[in-house]
């Protein structure tokens, strides 16, 4: 039996996802590239890269990573690029996305003769938390003024929008895409290609794929353009877990039990967002408050119910904990960080990556 605390990506739940991506890109002609600010983990490409078209990135890291372990295009993305990193990122990328025009005149020379995009915001999403709001008031991402857009277009020949955020429902996404075809489809006319990002769950439970795919295929047909997804979560929904090992119990008007990883370490992205972890469903009659071992007293993974009660050395297992958790895993507290173990397809399971001390030693100075 592995140590805890550990990830363990199933291959075989991966794939489920996977084959549904290949679906919508045969149905709609659309190319998908996965969101490496969600999942970066590479130790899994070789079987994503058969099932996507490549990658696309947020950093120059992050496109360095798409270009050396995952097979097909990189497309480079930054909020911001800085004059240093711009001849890497030319060398690494198949296309560039300006996030402004300001970015996009500032390296026109550097970047001549490479295919140039701009992200467009839409002014509308599907977020229900200010904090992950592309369309929030003030917004930094994305030019959204069609007439400052339309005098730079002889400089791109794409648009990336990306305004969807953990979006399940089907409706609401084509009523996004009605407005930005509302308020920019006389320059889709004008490009070749459109990226409408990551966050749309279209590998969810009972998602409609069949009006997914022909909406997507009508659009690519009515302007011309060829479209991008970005799937992140889409992608490894389901596929991973958190495993850990109860440390300790007590009773302080809850029962509550302490296990051998932290919430914030761990799976910053619940804390950051208030949500829970999340666990299989259980009925049972014993409730505890399963708690992280660090010395931040909100370091909580929720409450959840069992079959019996729980004793020190019992193996716990998070559920759905691959989207920004391995990408956002910390030192804090000097926790001891997860391994990363992969379930082949065989059944097999494969420890790719343990964490030590040098590897918390070498994170600092």
């Amino acid at each position: 039996m592995l140590k805890t605390p550990y990830y363990l990506i199933d291959k075989q739940k991966l794939l489920c996802n996977l084959e549904i991506i290949r679906t919508v890109r045969e149905q709609s002609g659309a190319k998908a590239l996965l969101a490496l600010k969600c999942f970066a983990t590479w130790s899994v490409f070789d079987l994503m890269q058969e099932y996507m078209d490549g990658t696309t990135s947020s950093s120059l890291f992050e496109l360095k990573l798409g270009r050396q372990k995952f097979a097909g295009e990189t497309h480079a993305y930054s909020v911001a690029w800085a004059d240093d990193e711009i001849d890497e990122m030319v060398e690494n990328c198949d296309k560039i996305i300006f996030n402004t025009i300001g970015q996009l005149q500032r390296y026109a020379a550097a970047t001549e003769g490479k295919i140039r995009g701009l992200r467009v915001n839409p002014q509308v999403s599907s977020s229900e938390f200010i904090i992950a709001d592309p369309a929030r008031p003030f917004s930094r991402l994305g030019e959204w003024d069609a007439s400052k857009i339309e005098a730079v277009i002889e400089q791109i020949s794409g648009f990336m929008f990306h305004n969807n955020c953990e979006n399940s429902d089907f409706a609401l996404f084509d009523q996004m895409l009605n407005t930005i075809e509302e308020r920019f489809g006389h320059l889709l006319h004008k490009v070749s290609w459109v990226s409408l990002g990551g966050g749309i769950h279209f590998t969810g439970e009972g998602y409609p794929l069949d009006k997914f795919c022909a909406r997507l295929k009508q659009f690519s047909e009515q302007y011309g353009v060829q479209v991008y997804l970005e799937p992140g979560e889409a992608a490894i929904t389901l596929s991973s877990s958190l495993e850990v090992t109860v440390l300790d119990t007590l009773f302080n008007g809850k029962n509550l039990a302490v296990v051998d990883s932290s919430i914030e370490a761990h799976m910053l992205d619940l804390l950051i967002y208030r949500q829970d972890a999340k666990m299989a469903p259980c009925d049972g009659e014993h409730r505890y408050m399963v708690c992280g071992k660090s010395c931040l007293a909100g370091d909580i993974f929720g409450e959840f119910n069992f079959d019996r009660p729980l004793a020190i050395g019992d193996r716990l297992s998070f559920i759905d904990a691959a989207g920004y958790t391995m990408v956002k895993k910390n030192w804090f507290n000097g926790v001891k960080m997860p391994a990363i173990a992969v379930r082949q397809l065989d059944g097999s399971v494969e420890v790719v990556r343990e964490f030590t001390f040098n590897d918390y030693l070498s994170s600092l100075s």
